[in-house]
């Protein structure tokens, strides 16, 4: 989520802290991070952050995706499936231990998924669990997983952070003390300032790792995240939070800029389970007052791709829906008149990330021309995801939702936090979501973009880009991400 995630802050770095150039070993990567999340653990909480840091660095799950987005074996060393889709066998590794030195095998596996499965599960993805039928242990290396029906995304959302895999020992303060199976440990962190992994000598594929210690420093200020890395305190912001400033970058000859791919749909959020936006004229008058372009001019600098649905325009099944809506000022106002809603207050409260603040400020202005009054509320994340993402406290919102596959969230139905509640899409998610065939899976999946801009559900404005700035010498880092997380294990600082 985003920033969220299924699919999305932060807290302001303190330039007191100095901008001389540290020395720093090779071996040593300072990664720069925009988002300083409230808790370590991927299965328990929605913020991308968590995944970016400690998902397959940290913890580890039954499986992995590489960059291209090919599921490969991790924690399972290999699996067979059985003819009819339902039954997975999966090889357990015999060489993971856990960090604190618990042994890792099959009880660990059924552990974590009775525990993302159970009635009062908190893991923010606890969907993609629903077509499981039963979890057995053949032996101590070897899972058995009985499906309901067909998963066309299960290998792949094995890999995800919200499937990691924990010790019933450590589970309860993974929070603030994360103990998981991956090539890093955590060592400790400073809130408000930095966190740090170093590498574990026992991992299996030890030998591999470049680093002996990543640090992450929560950087939210653009003026302050510039001023890092041209000292060279960073060595990586892969999420540079300032499209305006990458110039001065492409320019030093120290530095290279990323302008990557991401899973990442930012949308204008509205809270359909409420008055106004129960109301679909309303919503459509909403994407009537919008202008895409203007959006992304002035939010990002024009370093993003308008978007007419939920779906990603680098996917296979992407349909263009940016016309569905054309802006017309005129007709919105008209339309927001006939709904009895003209001249109301609309409240749009904003998480603290420069794409959300920024694109408000364009919208308030677009609403107001349309003769809808939008008051901006700048929240920091912690209000956030209390009030809006759990308590659905809102009107509107602006978020990036950055988990893969993830149009399955407007079947999540009326407790999840867009208050939307449709049988009609959720037949379709579920054809989707049960279609092996890949080219029938785009075709519904088309279907499903075209159902949700025809609904108007939110506001879909860009895609959000991966912006990075690197040194040099850091070798190794994804250019895009098809996932929220981004594995170390293969990085190196020459």
């Amino acid at each position: 989520m985003m920033h969220i995630r299924k699919s999305l802050q932060f807290t302001t770095f303190a330039m007191a802290l100095g901008l001389c150039a540290t020395a720093v070993s090779a071996a040593d990567l300072v990664i720069g991070l925009q988002q300083e999340p409230t808790s370590l653990d991927p299965t328990a909480d929605a913020t991308a952050a968590i995944d970016g840091m400690m998902t397959q660095n940290v913890y580890e799950s039954l499986t992995i995706v590489a960059e291209n987005g090919e599921v490969g074996p991790n924690l399972a060393s290999a699996w067979e499936v059985s003819e009819d889709g339902l039954t997975y066998t999966f090889t357990l590794t015999d060489a993971a231990t856990f960090h604190d030195g618990t042994a890792f095998d099959a009880d660990d596996v059924i552990y974590s998924f009775e525990r993302a499965m159970a009635e009062d599960s908190v893991n923010p993805s606890k969907a993609i669990f629903k077509p499981i039928e039963s979890i057995t242990a053949l032996d101590p290396r070897t899972i058995q997983i009985k499906l309901k029906n067909k998963d066309a995304f299960f290998l792949f959302n094995m890999g995800q952070g919200d499937s990691a895999i924990v010790a019933a020992e450590s589970a309860a303060t993974n929070n603030v003390n994360p103990v998981g199976t991956g090539p890093f440990k955590f060592d400790n962190w400073t809130r408000g300032d930095r966190l740090k992994l170093v590498k574990n000598p026992d991992h299996r594929d030890a030998g591999e790792v470049a680093l002996d210690s990543v640090t992450f420093r929560f950087i939210s200020d653009a003026a302050a995240a510039t001023a890092a890395m041209m000292a060279e305190e960073l060595d990586a912001f892969p999420g540079f939070p300032a499209p305006e400033l990458l110039e001065q970058f492409e320019a030093d000859p120290r530095f290279r800029v990323n302008q990557g791919s991401t899973e990442g749909e930012v949308i204008l959020a509205m809270n359909n389970s409420k008055p106004p936006f129960d109301n679909i004229e309303v919503r459509r008058a909403v994407a009537t007052a919008i202008n895409r372009d203007e959006i992304i001019d002035g939010a990002m600098y024009g370093k993003a791709t308008p978007i007419g649905s939920f779906y990603p325009p680098h996917g296979t099944a992407y349909v263009d829906l940016t016309d569905a809506y054309p802006t017309d000022t005129a007709k919105a106002k008209g339309m927001f008149e006939a709904a009895g809603v003209a001249g109301q207050t609309m409240t749009l409260r904003v998480p603290p990330f420069p794409y959300a603040t920024r694109s408000a400020e364009i919208i308030q202005a677009q609403l107001s021309d349309a003769g809808i009054d939008a008051r901006v509320e700048n929240v920091e994340w912690g209000f956030w995801i209390d009030e809006i993402y759990k308590k659905k406290n809102y009107d509107m919102t602006i978020i990036a939702h950055t988990g893969p596959n993830d149009m399955g969230n407007f079947a999540r139905g009326p407790d999840y936090f867009y208050g939307y509640d449709d049988p009609k899409f959720t037949a379709l998610w579920d054809s989707i979501s049960t279609e092996a065939d890949d080219t029938k899976r785009d075709e519904l999946l088309k279907e499903g973009q075209q159902y949700l801009s025809d609904q108007a559900v939110h506001g879909f404005l860009f895609q959000l880009p991966l912006l990075g700035v690197f040194r040099n010498e850091v070798k190794g880092y994804w250019s895009s991400s098809p996932v929220l997380y981004m594995p170390l294990k293969n990085v190196s600082k020459d």
